[in-house]
């Protein structure tokens, strides 16, 4: 099974922005989508924004209009730009391979460290 990493968490203010990058050890083109997740304290984990292999996203409505993903086939690397961070987008935020973004719980990988993402008001 392959692994991921997650980096680019950060303490930051509020309005400002973040880039998340999550190395993955195996080929990502051969996946049908991608996903980014996130889970703040005494909450469960939610799915944050999916890519499928045909450039269809999906976004949390929370999220919508201010975080933006991406994928590098090339580097087996997924990012995920967010702009305009709020207090609320504090998380651990993880990378995973979702079998498919109907069912985004169901990874094909296991969860890694994730990384911590602190917006201050």
């Amino acid at each position: 099974q392959g692994q991921l990493m997650e980096s680019g968490g950060d303490l930051v203010q509020a309005g400002r922005s973040l880039r998340l990058s999550c190395a993955v050890t195996r080929e990502i083109n051969r996946f049908k989508a991608l996903a980014w997740y996130r889970q703040a304290p005494g909450k469960e984990r939610e799915l944050v924004a999916g890519l499928t292999n045909d450039g269809g996203t999906n976004y949390a409505d929370s999220v919508k209009g201010r975080f933006t993903m991406s994928r590098d086939n090339a580097k087996n690397t997924m990012f995920l730009q967010m702009n305009d961070l709020k207090p609320e987008d504090t998380a651990v935020y993880y990378c995973n391979i979702p079998v498919s973004l109907r069912a985004p719980m169901n990874v094909y990988f296991n969860w890694g460290q994730g990384t911590q993402v602190t917006v201050s008001s």
